[in-house]
């Protein structure tokens, strides 16, 4: 997966008055998204792996068994294994952002790269969002409503809940400053 730009580690976000190009280095977001990221697929993997369970031992007692015992849940196992070690690492290592005076670019994606910018103009209104395990690792997501049907929201998850805070005053100031 290539982004457009290089990615800084843990650096924080670019000051605001500096230009968004695809010159310019992305932002990452914070490490605890990609902690995240993997709770909640070893959550969504339990059910599967349980599943998996019940069904090889349904087959055990079978003896038409076409399979030798393990193939399935050892599957199973493998598959979960690398959905919450290796896609969150991929999926934290495929975002970034880059904020300026009067935009926002976000870049995501593994397989379809997206890269969208937001000019500020176009801003409705702005939300701070977290859930249980958001606000268990401190991050949010910012999302971004905006004039128009075609991307009309745009989000960007990962963010430590104050800077995800303090981005949104910057924005709301901006669009204040602009509609005076």
């Amino acid at each position: 997966m290539e982004t457009t730009a290089p990615l800084q580690e843990n650096s924080p976000p670019a000051a605001l008055g500096a230009s968004v190009d695809d010159d310019t280095e992305l932002t990452r977001l914070h490490p605890n998204y990609k902690t995240a990221l993997r709770v909640r697929a070893a959550l969504t993997s339990i059910p599967f792996v349980i599943g998996a369970l019940i069904l090889e031992g349904a087959l055990a007692s079978n003896d038409a068994n076409p399979l030798p015992y393990g193939v399935i849940i050892g599957t199973v196992v493998f598959i979960a294994l690398v959905l919450i070690i290796r896609v969150p690492s991929r999926r934290w290592s495929a975002r970034g952002y880059q904020i300026s005076d009067d935009r926002l670019r976000v870049v995501r994606g593994i397989l379809w790269h997206h890269d969208t910018v937001v000019p500020f103009g176009r801003v409705q209104h702005i939300d701070v969002d977290q859930g249980p395990l958001d606000r268990f690792f401190d991050i949010a997501t910012l999302t971004l409503h905006t004039a128009g049907s075609h991307n009309a929201s745009v989000h960007l998850p990962g963010l430590q809940l104050r800077l995800a805070n303090d981005m949104r005053e910057e924005i709301r100031a901006h669009i204040k400053r602009e509609t005076m």
